[in-house]
């Protein structure tokens, strides 16, 4: 069973648009659900079962001081480089899928956290 995923509005959709993230359910929230809050964000990725993908700092507060149980993959690239940031994002997902949903995990660069919730 492919991952759902929920890109957050602050992520540039572009990244998801060569294909290489097909046969995965993505639900883009600016084509989908535009200007919805992060917690309405947050319910939506609890209702669906899905993980999110943002570059929004404040969904680290929302996991670890509100203790919201989600997936969060958090894109911290500081340039608009958008194939490093959609070959970082997919090997990540390749590799720890099954791992996803109960992680905070952040990816830069050159390095790949990942914290267990």
């Amino acid at each position: 069973m492919k991952l759902k995923i929920i890109v957050d509005e602050c992520v540039d959709f572009r990244i998801f648009k060569d294909g290489k993230f097909d046969g995965y359910d993505i639900i883009f929230i600016s084509k989908e659900h535009s200007g919805i809050t992060d917690l309405e964000v947050i319910n939506l990725a609890e209702k669906e079962s899905a993980i999110i993908i943002t570059e929004d700092k404040d969904f680290g507060e929302w996991v670890f001081s509100h203790h919201r149980r989600i997936g969060v993959i958090f894109l911290r690239f500081s340039s608009n480089d958008l194939n490093l940031i959609k070959i970082s994002l997919f090997n990540v997902i390749q590799k720890h899928q099954n791992e996803l949903v109960n992680y905070f995990t952040v990816i830069s660069p050159n390095k790949l956290r990942m914290r267990n919730l």
